[in-house]
């Protein structure tokens, strides 16, 4: 009788990439439950032309830039709840630990800076529509939350927000020593 081994790390890591090279759509957070993977596991797995990773340290700077973009959509996906907010995300300012969103949009909470390890600007498919966002992770590969970039009448994303975002990105990626 012969007994199977399950797949390594690196085995499932390599079937997932192979599987996100032909095709990046798909819920994600569903592919890393299936993979037994962390979200970001399942992101790095993602064509690199679609993804750039910086270091949370920039958490407070991205977050204030955020806030002059106009209407965003912010999502807080976990395992029972997918929380969907579309307006403009409110500026904030640090204090007793925590960044404290400060506006009238109807979007407030408190988010913890050293919790964020990385933050990603993806860029991939959902749903057969292209998106683009801003993903926050926490030192266990999980989402925090992710912002969305904004969509026209014409439901294509901003022109004027994907500029913000690929400057933001090559930016940050260059100040950290990722960029070109």
């Amino acid at each position: 009788m012969t007994t199977e081994s399950l797949p390594t790390r690196a085995e499932r890591l390599e079937r997932l990439r192979l599987q996100l090279a032909e095709n990046q759509d798909g819920i994600l957070e569903a592919m890393a439950l299936q993979h037994g993977m962390t979200l970001l596991d399942v992101v790095s797995c993602l064509p690199q032309r679609c993804w750039s990773r910086i270091d949370g340290q920039h958490f407070v700077s991205v977050m204030q830039e955020l806030a002059d973009w106009g209407e965003l959509t912010t999502i807080v996906h976990t395992n029972g709840v997918i929380l969907e907010f579309t307006g403009p995300l409110p500026g904030g300012e640090l204090g007793k630990g925590f960044y404290n969103l400060k506006g009238d949009s109807g979007l407030s909470g408190h988010l913890k800076p050293d919790c964020c390890s990385d933050i990603v600007f993806l860029e991939r498919p959902f749903m057969g529509t292209q998106t683009a966002s801003v993903q926050f992770f926490s030192a266990d590969g999980n989402s925090m939350f992710k912002v969305y970039v904004g969509r026209d009448a014409s439901r294509r994303l901003r022109a004027d927000q994907m500029e913000r975002f690929e400057t933001l990105a090559l930016r940050l990626a260059q100040q950290s020593g990722h960029g070109a």
